[in-house]
């Protein structure tokens, strides 16, 4: 019987196969293990900036996008920013994070779209050495290096404090029946708000000066399903709602287009949070009665001392003053809370637009001349 083939030539091309193989194998552990390796931070000059959404505020594009990049270019010289959105995308997020630490960036500054599913970044920047900036939202990991925003709980307490102080001009009857769309529930801030405003509400609620007939976390800060909440519940109270606990200004601006549609716009309370144009427009056309305004400058502010401080390695506690927030999984993060604000139709002068975060001329399109000292 005659031989298939040259076996000398097979075993040839079988050890040439399994050197290729070796090879590719070899190369693809590299790629893994020559990943840059960062320092702690100290000496970075390349540095990602990572944002969340853009369509439950337009503050992450039109504020913290622009001086989060004029904050890092500041701290440290000659540095190179990788700047991207998630557009509204855990999973986009994660993979933009994955590009940003395999291009050398060896510090993340995180504004996270879901604040657990963002936990996997941190896990990656870990391995790297490559601390971590929880931006404006915690990132639910004992491992996130560092955490910068304001008093989320009291943001809540803001809005639930004007309720508690406004909310019998609007009763009817023997009660007064409340609305509350509080935010996305992956959104740690969301529940921190949540958490401050009932704080101060739970106890009308107890005794019956103020009844909750409708709450939800709204996914994703989504607006369009936000007015579907509250259409449905001014339906299901056949319109029987006084106040509308919005948390914030996107939501806020949805609760007002429902509240329209059945004639009760400007004659319900409606909260709201990030003193966007549309949410100061809505309030001196008297469609929405305040907001909460974050002084966006001053937590930028915040992250740029920080960035400095880890890049040069030097002591965070005079940026921190020993403030920590905990994490579900039982950490402990240094953190640096900037305090928000409470604006009302007869503070925006002395607040955002003395601030020049909000321009006159981006508010008073439609407002009467003289109203509240803006326009």
């Amino acid at each position: 019987m005659k031989p298939f083939g040259n076996t000398r030539s097979i075993v040839s091309g079988m050890l040439l196969l399994a050197t290729i193989l070796l090879a590719a194998c070899e190369t693809g552990m590299n790629a893994s293990i020559n990943l840059p390796i960062a320092d702690g931070g100290k000496g970075c000059t390349k540095v990602g900036i990572l944002l969340p959404e853009t369509t439950s505020s337009d503050r992450w594009e039109t504020k913290d996008h622009p001086l989060l990049v004029q904050a890092v270019n500041a701290a440290i010289p000659g540095v190179q920013i990788d700047y991207t959105n998630a557009r509204d995308s855990a999973a986009i997020q994660l993979g933009q994070a994955e590009t940003d630490l395999a291009k050398g960036d060896c510090i993340l500054i995180v504004g996270a779209h879901d604040s657990v599913a963002a936990s996997a970044i941190v896990a990656k920047a870990k391995a790297r050495h490559v601390p971590v900036i929880a931006y404006d939202r915690l990132i639910q990991s004992k491992d996130a290096s560092y955490y910068v925003s304001f008093d989320n709980e009291r943001v809540g307490q803001l809005q639930a404090q004007y309720i508690a102080k406004h909310y019998t001009q609007y009763q009817k009857n023997d009660a007064v029946n409340i609305a509350m769309l509080s935010g996305s529930q992956t959104d740690t801030n969301a529940l921190m708000f949540s958490k401050g405003a009932h704080s101060v509400l739970d106890p009308l609620f107890a005794s019956g000066n103020l009844k909750n007939v409708y709450e939800n976390f709204t996914p994703d800060w989504n607006n369009s399903t936000a007015q579907a909440e509250l259409e449905t519940a001014l339906s299901d109270q056949t319109n029987n709602i006084q106040v509308v606990y919005a948390a914030n200004d996107g939501l806020a601006n949805s609760a007002v287009t429902a509240l329209k549609a059945v004639n009760l716009d400007g004659k319900v309370l409606v909260t709201g949070q990030d003193a966007t144009v549309v949410g100061i427009h809505n309030i001196l056309m008297g469609k929405q009665n305040m907001t909460v305004y974050k002084p966006i400058v001053q937590e930028v502010q915040s992250v740029g001392g920080l960035v400095k401080a880890i890049y040069a390695g030097t002591d965070i506690a005079a940026l921190t003053h020993g403030a920590t927030i905990a994490t579900f999984d039982g950490g402990s993060i240094p953190a640096i809370l900037d305090m928000p604000l409470s604006v009302e139709r007869d503070t925006i002068a002395s607040t955002v637009i003395a601030d020049k975060f909000i321009a006159k001329s981006d508010v008073c399109t439609g407002v009467p001349a003289g109203t509240a000292g803006v326009c």
